[in-house]
């Protein structure tokens, strides 16, 4: 899992570069946004439940040989085109990882700490985001082919999974029905429905924060923060979802629904100090509070994603890291779909400042309505076709 999202992480310090050399523009580089989060969203809804009747071990391998060829694809970028294209080619792998490895880190979880497969399944994406950020900075910055060596490392890392994977043992018993699972089906055990609206709104708030910080960041921290260095820019978002994996066992310490609500808070908190920072030009401000909101959101995903899998069977934990990154997902894509045709009207600034009142929205439902798991036996039940 870190090294998928590694390789998702590792093209947005590229992203200044395609700018400056190629022409290419806030609006085009929101796009592919887009479309690696829309891939996504097609791969979750397709693929969700596919590993539960082919195996784990396959699937995974599967989303792993999709990332190496976006990586090899974006070898040789020169046009808009070419880097959305190698952009889907990530999103269908990220989203076919996100239900086969994280239910195979669920799979292989411990007993205790009772937060641990909760937080190794939901962190990993941050962490993996993070190290693919700051090592491509660094790269781009310090290492030579500045476009090129950083997808040749990731693809490596990616072949070096996929052979580890291999030689690790099955969790599921394959069974008949792969082709019926290919439908669009999203199933949760009943007893997860009163949930899903405050998790559906962390992971709004959360993970339209990251889309911004892959679309507009790169752009804000040249053009309002006044460095053009590519560690740097690596280092701000990689201090954002690092935060995320660092602040995540702080909430194993609460309820799911009492940690939710600290972290929304802190992370609205975090948001403010953003808006702040960008409207002052201050880079110090804009990292520390970063690092706020990036630890906050990681209590906050990691409280929702803990009460969801309370009481999961083998069979449920598929499909509900696949309404889970459905939800995550439908949060990153359009609000970017939205802000990229705004970018044309408004500025960057007021971008941020738009992205900061969602934070408080989302922020005041988690407070007003979040709620603990109960502990019924779950039934299985259906959400939505």
């Amino acid at each position: 899992m870190v090294a998928v999202f590694a390789a998702v992480g590792s093209t947005i310090p590229l992203f200044n570069i395609y700018r400056a050399e190629d022409g290419f523009t806030n609006s085009g580089i929101s796009l592919t946004v887009v479309a690696y989060s829309a891939a996504t969203l097609s791969s979750l809804l397709v693929l969700g439940r596919l590993s539960n009747h082919v195996g784990r071990r396959p699937t995974a391998i599967a989303s792993l040989g999709l990332l190496v060829l976006g990586c090899l694809l974006l070898l040789d970028v020169h046009d808009i085109g070419i880097l959305i294209a190698g952009r889907l080619l990530m999103g269908l792998g990220a989203g076919l990882a996100s239900s086969s490895l994280t239910a195979y880190i669920v799979d292989a979880a411990p007993a205790r700490p009772t937060w641990l497969a909760s937080v190794a399944s939901s962190q990993t994406v941050m962490l993996g985001l993070a190290v693919g950020a700051i090592g491509s900075g660094a790269l781009v910055q310090f290492g030579p082919w500045p476009r090129d060596l950083v997808y040749l490392v990731v693809v490596g890392l990616l072949l070096l999974s996929a052979a580890l994977v291999a030689i690790s043992s099955e969790t599921v018993t394959p069974v008949p029905g792969g082709w019926q699972a290919l439908r669009p089906d999203v199933r949760v055990p009943v007893r997860v429905r009163q949930l899903l609206p405050v998790a559906a709104a962390v992971l709004l708030g959360t993970w339209a924060t990251g889309a911004f910080y892959q679309a507009f960041v790169p752009a804000l921290v040249q053009d309002q923060l006044h460095t053009s260095s590519s560690f740097v820019l690596g280092l701000v978002f990689a201090t954002y979802m690092g935060a995320s994996a660092l602040g995540a066992p702080l909430g194993g310490r609460f309820s799911p629904a009492v940690a939710q609500r600290i972290g929304m808070i802190a992370f609205l908190t975090g948001w403010i100090g953003i808006v702040t920072a960008i409207a002052s030009g201050t880079l110090p401000l804009f990292i520390a509070a970063t690092l706020v909101a990036g630890a906050a959101q990681g209590i906050a995903i990691s409280a929702a994603t803990r009460g969801l899998l309370l009481g999961s069977s083998l069979a449920d934990r598929a499909p509900i890291f696949a309404v889970v990154y459905l939800l995550s997902y439908s949060g990153a894509t359009f609000p970017s779909l939205i802000s990229g045709q705004l970018s044309h009207t408004f500025s960057l600034p007021q971008i941020a400042a738009g992205y900061g009142v969602l934070a408080l929205i989302t922020t005041l439902v988690t407070a007003i309505a979040a709620r603990n798991p109960t502990t019924d036996m779950p039934r299985p039940g259906r959400l939505g076709t």
